[in-house]
């Protein structure tokens, strides 16, 4: 059968399996970019277990990108300070996040609710009715056909009946144990930590303590910290002879969670042990199935970057998908996506093992040293401020890639003031395609050119000025209230900048070389 008798029968763009956060987040995104998309859900209700538990700058960000980020927040509690204790109980480390600033527009450590964000993720995909969520459902198997599209087959979980949907595309957004990863015969490969862990998440009468701290005591490693809506999460380290029987059971749960509040004040919502993996699929495309978050890379939690880490993915191939199927850019811009992530994914992967090391030392003798020396380097101010800045967290830069140059980076995200006066985050006043971006007294003849560029895109031109400079009347600006967006681009020695629809940054040039930025970006 040929191509176009192949896409002339999609009965939707996109297919996507799993409806957890990843999912949902990614149905949002597809279904603003108009998009058709359905998402097939085992589950009927969100997930009633509280398993992932952290966000970042980088993913509050992507829920930004959604136009949720204000209802899901509302459900969210920053956490302003992390610290390490070692066995004794005194503090030889502490990270300053509610201080950290890394240009993104938020601070970096936030905890939430997961099925009070799964719940608002999918009520969200009822803004487009482009999108449609099927609950109850199961996949079963997917046919990929010559000359473009899939055949997805699954079944109704109550009744048993059978059916079949055809699609573009296939997104695996079903978890470590992906029915679509396995179907496809693609391995995972890596290492899984020997210490299975016991998690811990239960509700607080009353005020609940302030707390975000690593116990790395070598006689029982553990974790405690205040999550969202009056919730503290506990993980604690598995001891050799110990069984999951006897650490899941009430009176052991009890104990263990003691030194930290009184466990009457606590009603457990979930006990469960656990063992963590540091995996990667070999291959995060077949054909037009693509793999995201825990079906392509699963890592230790130490960093809180696993469920950011598919954030990620799905900020990064979602308008990659809307170019190809509008016919705005050629299918090997799929290619892309493994290409960026994989690489940022494999840091992140090591970081947060390096962060394990440290947290999981069981020798008394190594524990005592690695306290003595952490409260040493950090009498040396640049190893203090590494530290408590949260500067060891992976910069989110892609090394290769759809870029001008090669190298990709993340762009900032300052609060600016629109014309109207109304004070906002950068990306609320860019749209949601590609920005073309320069200084709005750059000349007419360049202001022409890189509106051209941005319409050629089917983006949009923005200007920015100065707050100490009037307006003028031949171009709408934004004011660069905080001086950064002039900082950024006068460090770049750039006067247009193009940023992607996931704002990373395409290229950033002097005018001059503003026709091969545009023959990069096939315009």
């Amino acid at each position: 059968m040929g191509c176009d008798s192949q896409q002339s029968d999609m009965q939707v763009d996109v297919i996507i399996s799993g409806c957890g956060p990843v999912g949902a987040l990614t149905g949002n995104l597809l279904g603003q970019m108009g998009v058709r998309t359905l998402l097939l859900e085992r589950d009927v209700a969100p997930h009633g277990e509280p398993r992932a538990f952290s966000c970042d700058d980088e993913g509050l960000r992507i829920y930004q990108a959604t136009g949720l980020l204000e209802l899901l927040q509302k459900d969210m509690r920053e956490t302003r300070f992390a610290e390490y204790v070692g066995g004794s109980g005194k503090r030889f480390a502490e990270v300053h996040t509610g201080d950290a600033d890394f240009g993104f527009g938020h601070t970096p450590l936030w905890f939430f609710h997961q099925p009070l964000l799964e719940g608002a993720l999918r009520d969200g995909l009822r803004r487009f009715p482009h999108v449609e969520l099927r609950k109850g459902v199961a996949f079963e198997s997917v046919e990929q056909h010559e000359g473009g599209g899939v055949t997805v087959h699954y079944r109704d979980v109550a009744s048993g009946e059978e059916h079949q949907v055809r699609a573009r595309y296939l997104l695996a957004c079903d978890g470590a144990r992906s029915a679509v990863r396995k179907s496809l015969g693609i391995p995972m490969s890596g290492k899984a930590y020997g210490e299975p862990w016991l998690a811990v998440s239960g509700t607080i009468s009353g005020n609940a303590p302030d707390i975000c701290r690593f116990v790395c005591d070598p006689k029982r490693p553990a974790f405690v910290a205040t999550g969202a809506v009056n919730q503290l999460r506990w993980e604690f380290m598995m001891l050799p002879g110990e069984t999951r029987e006897h650490l899941e059971k009430p009176e052991t749960i009890a104990k263990l969670i003691e030194p930290y509040i009184d466990p009457k004040r606590v009603t457990i919502e979930r006990a469960q042990v656990y063992t963590f993996h540091c995996l990667s699929a070999a291959r995060w495309r077949e054909g037009n199935v693509f793999l995201l978050g825990d079906a392509a890379h699963t890592m230790p939690p130490f960093m809180g970057q696993g469920l950011v880490s598919g954030l990620r993915d799905a900020a990064n191939l979602a308008w990659k998908l809307k170019r190809v199927i509008h016919g705005q850019a050629p299918e090997a811009l799929l290619d892309t996506y493994e290409q960026e992530r994989r690489p940022h994914v494999a840091d992140v992967q090591k970081l947060c093992v390096s962060v394990g090391h440290l947290f999981l030392a069981r020798n008394p003798v190594v524990a005592a040293a690695r306290d003595a020396l952490m409260r040493t380097i950090q009498k040396i101010p640049k190893v203090r401020d590494f530290i408590q800045g949260f500067k060891f967290k992976q910069p989110p830069v892609h090394e290769t890639g759809f870029y001008f140059g090669g190298k990709g980076t993340y762009f900032i995200q300052p609060r600016v003031k629109l014309e109207s006066g109304e004070e906002v985050l950068l990306d609320d006043a860019l749209g949601h395609d590609f920005t073309v971006m320069c200084r709005w007294d750059a000349p007419e003849a360049e202001l022409a050119r890189a509106r051209e560029l941005a319409e050629s895109l089917g983006g949009r031109l923005v200007t920015f000025r100065p707050e100490a400079e009037a307006p003028k009347s031949r171009a709408s600006s934004l004011v660069d209230i905080t001086g950064k967006l002039t900082e950024w681009f006068s460090r770049q020695a750039a006067d247009v900048v193009v940023l992607r629809p996931d704002r990373f940054v395409f290229g950033a040039v002097k005018s001059e070389r503003l026709p091969e930025l545009r023959e990069a970006l096939g315009v």
